[in-house]
């Protein structure tokens, strides 16, 4: 189990590294996204640095990334541990390296996105109704109150409640303890963004400012 285990959490680690939005910019516009707004190398920052298309490939590829993980880990799973490893374990171990990798990727010299994306990634593959739940909270608190942080960071948090009541049959406690794991460090990751809400000075969706 213990292999099996590493073997998931390194693969899934390398594969949220790669810095999607990063490699985007560098080589359709030939710009540094980190020297750009935020600075962030997420889909919002690509986005509104005025590369519409281009901050919906990111989403749509760092989303892919973390579904990507997911998968991997249950087919690791099975094939290396198939009477040990249960595949929401599984799920669980890949999910969460996934993400850190995205975090602090090793290419960037750990710094890299807030995790939002892959998140919803690994949250879809987990869990498709509790994922598609979240996003819908994330879409009515962008449309009630354009604050695309705030609308992160409630649909993170409401993904491992719906988890809860959403997923069927066992959930291991290495499976739940890695959903909420997941949603504290998207949150946790959006600390700035927290600090101008409270302010009063977080931009809003539409608007260029620094977020």
């Amino acid at each position: 189990m213990l292999q099996a285990s590493i073997a998931i959490a390194v693969l899934s680690f390398l594969l949220g590294s790669i810095p999607t939005g990063y490699l985007l910019i560098r080589i359709f516009r030939h710009e540094d996204i980190r020297a750009i707004g935020s600075g962030n190398i997420g889909a919002t920052n690509v986005l509104r640095s005025g590369g519409k298309g281009l901050g919906l490939a990111t989403f749509l590829i760092d989303m892919l990334k973390g579904c990507s993980a997911v998968w991997l880990g249950v087919f690791l799973g099975t094939l290396l541990a198939p009477t040990i490893l249960l595949p929401r374990e599984a799920q669980a171990i890949a999910a969460l390296a996934a993400v850190l990798g995205h975090m602090f990727t090793p290419w960037l010299r750990f710094k890299g996105g807030k995790g939002v994306a892959t998140g919803f990634g690994v949250f879809l593959a987990a869990s498709p109704w509790a994922a598609l739940a979240a996003i819908a909270v994330f879409f009515a608190v962008v449309f009630l109150t354009r604050y695309v942080s705030l609308a992160s960071i409630l649909g993170s948090i409401a993904f491992p409640i719906f988890a809860c009541f959403l997923i069927p049959g066992s959930k291991p406690p290495l499976f739940l303890a890695a959903e909420f794991i997941v949603a504290s460090l998207i949150v946790l990751k959006h600390y700035q963004n927290i600090g101008r809400l409270l302010k009063g000075t977080e931009s809003r969706f539409g608007r260029k400012k620094t977020a």
